[in-house]
């Protein structure tokens, strides 16, 4: 259980909560565990929790400030993961179903936390169709644009929208988009205009947001240039941030070589 100190908060589903034994030691299990499958700032492994497969996402430790709004003005990222995916799930959009949210205090300050999913098969992320690497890509971002649509109509706003977060699998009939990494989300009304603003962080050839604008401007009533104006203009402007970074970056290392 730890230091005497520490202090665990903790939800769960109730369908599984013969596992709560499995989340107080979610640390120890955790760092034992090899299967990463994605590790940045954060860290996601799949581990088997009584013989159910689950993906585990450890939260970086946040700083000291963090750590104090973390404790007590703001709720923590697995906090916010897990109840934005019991949300979602209420919403009928599809995303690894929640099973729980551990959080480790220290000194009565948030150390280590994790966010508990059910393993959700895929067969690739949209930054597969957005390469082209993939025969049927077009259709692919056509359904994308629909199912983004859909979330919208929702009430739905996505502030992590990027390749890496949108899963696809394909299906009998068509495919099926679920969205993760979504610590970060708005829940509000949001109108078509402003919709276009939420594919910006795509990364998308231009053919590829015509593909999308198309679809999403006939679902939504849009007029057709409009739509795809406005996609390609934040599309655009989300490079040029991204750049202008990367370029920075450089600058502050002292590289001062051309890019690449």
């Amino acid at each position: 259980m730890g230091a005497l100190n520490m202090i665990i908060k903790s939800e769960f589903q109730p369908q599984y909560a013969h596992l709560s034994p499995y989340f107080e030691e979610i640390k120890t299990i955790f760092a034992n565990d090899t299967q990463t499958i994605h590790k940045a700032r954060n860290e996601l492994k799949i581990i088997s929790l009584d013989e159910e497969k689950m993906v585990v996402k450890s939260f970086q430790i946040p700083h000291l400030l963090n750590r104090i709004v973390y404790s007590f003005f703001r709720k923590s990222k697995a906090y916010k993961s897990y109840h934005n995916a019991l949300h979602l799930t209420n919403l009928e959009i599809s995303t690894p179903t929640p099973v729980s949210y551990v959080e480790f205090y220290s000194a009565n300050l948030l150390k280590n936390s994790y966010f508990i999913s059910l393993y959700n098969p895929y067969d690739f992320t949209i930054r597969e169709a957005l390469h082209h690497k993939c025969d049927d890509y077009s259709d692919v971002l056509r359904q994308f644009a629909a199912y983004t649509y859909d979330l919208h109509q929702k009430g739905v706003w996505h502030l992590d929208y990027s390749p890496g977060n949108i899963l696809v699998q394909r299906m009998e009939e068509g495919y099926r988009f679920s969205i993760v990494d979504i610590n970060r989300m708005a829940f509000r009304e949001i109108t078509p205009f402003e919709g276009c603003e939420n594919f910006n962080k795509l990364w998308a050839r231009d053919e590829d947001i015509e593909i999308m604008g198309r679809e999403y401007a006939r679902l939504s009533g849009l007029d057709e240039t409009v739509a795809i104006s406005e996609m390609k203009r934040h599309n655009n402007a989300n490079k040029r941030v991204k750049n202008f970074k990367k370029r920075l970056k450089k600058v502050l290392r002292g590289d001062f070589s051309d890019p690449a």
